[in-house]
């Protein structure tokens, strides 16, 4: 009925643009509850069904994500992420290689175990370690987060959105990796390049101190352990194993364990982002059970069936109203029926990607950076960030367009 597609598409709407500034005025909800208050009311709608709801979530997608959850979690216990930080600073003898590292690394890193990690534990040791070393870390915080979002794109497992393109295309790991990776590998250059070239005065050539601390500790057992499992996992995966399925039996080898106790692991699961992702299939399922998909079927196709760059401009523009991991299941059920769906998965992937470079508010990675700096006494400001970040956002996006198209 015309009333019941109006109101579900209301709620739709306003539940979108909740994701997309991740909060409503006076309301303490963040992006998790929103999208899960918008998908309860359009089930109890009746768009879709209950039925209906529990088939649109991508079951694939959740348990890849908490596989990775844990064997992050078990990576942060075993002091990984600061074993690599140390070995950085070690290695560092200017501020120009300073900088190399902390984009080699976090490109890298991002690349198998998720951007908003990587963000997430290299932040306060960037810092800690530039500070140490009596440099200002703005243009370093500004490299991590950039290049942690570009490695993403290497990989089906880098980021959210590229499990959900993974997931929902059937590309294999490798497939994926051979396209998307040397786009990655481009990216970082870039992301070294403009930085050196809008902070030049950090950047001069001398010797940088010797002597640094990067404090935190490692439990050499879990570490092996963890790594052992991460191996298996990429082994799975480059075998042609099912992606979820690589990445939970990494987790199971993990959570069998006689000196960690599984609460330690599960306190530090994003369990707010599997509601999130399990929510917004619910939501955008409603999308294609109200009859809305149809009208949005009629604006996307002819954009995505131009080519790379018409389909990468709008994924752009769409990821930066309502973010990146919303395009893509917009464009979900629109790309199954392009004249070339592989090569729109892949330009989905890589533009939503790189896309979130482009402001402070375009990833959950450069949010996660920007606060924890500001818990610090460090200001990041939209402004600051937008100095270097907007230039490899478009110079990136330029690149990876070029590529897709040859």
């Amino acid at each position: 009925m015309d009333w019941l597609m109006t109101v579900s598409g209301t709620i739709i709407v306003v539940t979108l643009i909740g994701v997309a500034v991740g909060r409503y005025p006076w309301l303490h909800m963040n992006r998790a509850t929103i999208a899960l208050v918008g998908a309860i009311l359009l089930v109890a709608l009746g768009v879709p069904t209950l039925d209906q709801a529990y088939h649109a979530v991508d079951w694939n997608t959740i348990l890849l994500l908490f596989g990775m959850m844990i064997l992050n979690a078990n990576l942060r216990h075993a002091g990984f992420f600061h074993l690599v930080t140390s070995h950085v600073v070690c290695f560092a003898r200017t501020p120009r290689r300073l900088l190399a590292l902390v984009v080699l690394v976090s490109g890298m890193l991002s690349a198998i175990f998720l951007n908003d990690t990587i963000a997430l534990m290299m932040t306060p040791m960037v810092i800690d370690m530039t500070l140490a070393l009596g440099r200002n870390p703005l243009p370093y915080l500004v490299a991590l987060v950039t290049s942690a979002n570009v490695g993403s794109v290497a990989t089906i497992i880098g980021n959210p959105q590229n499990m959900l393109v993974g997931v929902s295309s059937g590309i294999s790991f490798v497939q994926f990796f051979r396209e998307l990776a040397p786009i990655a590998a481009m990216g970082l250059f870039v992301v070294w390049g403009v930085i050196v070239v809008v902070y030049r005065s950090e950047y001069a050539p001398f010797a940088l101190p010797a002597v640094a601390q990067v404090t935190g500790h490692e439990d050499p057992l879990l570490l092996r352990k963890a790594m052992f499992a991460t191996g298996l996992m990429l082994i799975a995966l480059i075998a042609g194993a099912p992606i979820p399925l690589a990445a939970m039996l990494a987790a199971a080898l993990l959570l069998i364990s006689r000196r960690q106790r599984p609460e330690r692991v599960f306190q530090e699961i994003d369990w707010s982002l599997l509601v999130f992702f399990s929510s917004l299939f619910v939501v955008t399922g409603a999308i294609e059970a109200s009859g809305i998909g149809d009208t949005l079927f009629l604006y996307l196709q002819p954009l995505a069936n131009e080519g790379p760059a018409r389909l990468a401009l709008s994924s752009v523009v769409l990821s930066n109203l309502v973010s990146n991991v919303p395009a893509v299941m917009l464009f979900r059920p629109v790309v199954p029926m392009l004249d070339n769906p592989e090569s729109a998965w892949l330009t989905l992937a890589m533009t939503t990607t790189l896309a979130g470079n482009l402001t402070l508010l375009g990833s959950v990675a450069n949010l996660i950076v920007a606060e924890i700096a500001r818990q610090r006494g460090i200001h990041l400001s939209f402004a600051e960030y937008m100095k270097a970040g907007t230039a490899i956002a478009v110079v990136t996006l330029v690149l990876g367009v070029a590529w897709l198209t040859w």
